[in-house]
């Protein structure tokens, strides 16, 4: 049995699956820890200022969270007024688009219009079907977000203790 011979897309060269962006784990010498993500990237900018390599240099959120910030009651007020409006909204854009490219003149108005109404049709129907199927269960809006109890700066072991002389600089201003 033959074997093919490695190219580009070769799991062990580069441009392989490992070269694409695949997770992998961060690797270099922690240079500081923040704890927020704006200080983090100061730190990174400062680098990057002082003409540092900061492709060698990674931000790293530990201890990750998610974290759900609820928004609001729902009702079926809510639920329909929101798939209406937004209904509208593509009704709006669908209908000026299929009246500039195939009608145009008088049928523009009357097209935008029947858009219009179809969008919030479709609003109605794709709102009010997932909030009925929920059978109250989920009662609430919300938005979802990826947070880290800290963020450390990783650096690459060869240039790590001349990049976290320069951060301890940035500290002392």
């Amino acid at each position: 049995m033959s074997q093919p011979i490695p190219g580009p897309g070769s799991p062990n060269q580069p441009g392989g699956p490992a070269g694409r962006g695949l997770p992998t784990p961060p690797k270099g010498w922690p240079i500081g820890s923040y704890s927020t993500y704006a200080e983090a990237q100061r730190a990174v900018d400062y680098l990057s200022d002082e003409e540092f390599p900061v492709q060698n240099v990674t931000i790293v959120g530990v201890d990750l969270m998610q974290v759900e910030r609820i928004t609001g009651r729902l009702t079926w007020g809510r639920v329909l007024s929101a798939g209406a409006a937004s209904g509208a909204w593509l009704g709006l854009f669908l209908g000026l688009l299929v009246g500039l490219f195939v009608g145009g003149g008088d049928a523009l108005v009357s097209t935008v219009i029947a858009g219009i109404i179809g969008g919030i049709v479709f609003g109605l129907i794709s709102a009010s079907v997932p909030y009925w199927a929920s059978r109250g269960t989920r009662d609430f809006s919300s938005t979802m977000q990826l947070v880290a109890g800290r963020y450390d700066v990783l650096c690459d072991p060869q240039v790590a203790e001349r990049a976290r002389d320069m951060l301890a600089r940035l500290n002392i201003q």
